[in-house]
């Protein structure tokens, strides 16, 4: 599992670049993307492709070249494999059936971004991509109210504006966002600001809508009166879809709230759903 530059082609590792050179084929997600960083670097290897609509299918092909003892490698368009790429399908399987998987690591555009975002607390929640559809991707956010850490989001710039005025809407104006456009290439563009100012100053300039986004949203203020309000909201969501044990796992997991208090709570509101 191959690192890749982000935006700037000078970014690769020295030890991705003696692994690549090495492997007798590589998997890439857009083979012509990493074409341009091979030829760049001088490095000759069969390239085959693997993305989110071929995962299963470019699997196991590549499971028969391992089978035969070839060294493959697999990278995404950007940053590090199986991080809101495919990747995840490949792996498993090839640890079902015994093969070493290596990590090489290097670029990623969620640690770049939390790096340059001066949000002090102790961790952060990568959360990726959203769902697409408005409902779905407020439904999302609800899940993220409470939480104690600042919030990693990759967002698609047809979508990015929606996205922010969602999250404006649920997690409140006052809460800050970076907004990191086109990390590592030429036209990179940083900016900081309370998540209420986040949309209008994307609008201001058409281009700052352009390219490709990571959003840090900042963690929620803590208390312990909003902690237990949280939980039950986080609760009452999960409970939607969930049995009992699992929507209060969850629960607990998200809020940090303790399953002993909130257990009897969602028995009283799994009862109450079923009246």
């Amino acid at each position: 599992m191959v690192a890749t530059p982000i935006g700037n082609l000078d970014d690769i590792t020295l030890r991705a670049l003696a692994v690549l050179a090495q492997s007798d084929l590589i998997a890439a997600e857009d083979t012509r993307t990493t074409g341009v960083l091979l030829d760049r670097h001088k490095i000759r290897a069969k390239l085959v492709s693997l993305h989110e609509h071929n995962e299963r299918q470019a699997s196991e092909m590549i499971l028969a070249a391992l089978r035969e003892g070839a060294k493959v490698s697999l990278v995404s368009d950007a940053g590090t494999p199986g991080i809101s790429d495919p990747g995840a399908v490949l792996v498993s399987l090839a640890r079902e059936q015994g093969f070493r998987v290596t990590p090489i690591p290097g670029p990623s555009a969620a640690v770049a971004a939390i790096s340059i975002s001066g949000m002090r607390e102790s961790g952060f929640l990568f959360r990726g991509f959203l769902p697409p559809k408005s409902g779905a991707r407020r439904q999302a956010i609800e899940m993220l109210r409470g939480l104690p850490w600042p919030v990693v989001l990759y967002e698609a710039p047809h979508r990015v504006v929606e996205c922010i005025e969602d999250l404006a809407a649920i997690l409140g104006a006052s809460r800050e966002v970076l907004v990191a456009r086109e990390l590592t290439k030429l036209f990179e563009e940083i900016h900081r600001c309370p998540l209420g100012e986040a949309a209008a100053w994307l609008r201001a300039d058409p281009n700052r809508g352009k390219g490709e986004f990571v959003l840090v949203v900042g963690a929620a203020e803590a208390s312990a009166s909003t902690g237990e309000a949280e939980a039950e909201r986080v609760l009452r969501i999960a409970l939607e879809d969930l049995p009992v044990a699992q929507a209060v796992r969850l629960a607990c997991a998200v809020t940090g709230a303790k399953r002993n208090r909130l257990y009897p709570r969602a028995l009283e509101l799994a009862g109450k759903q079923k009246a």
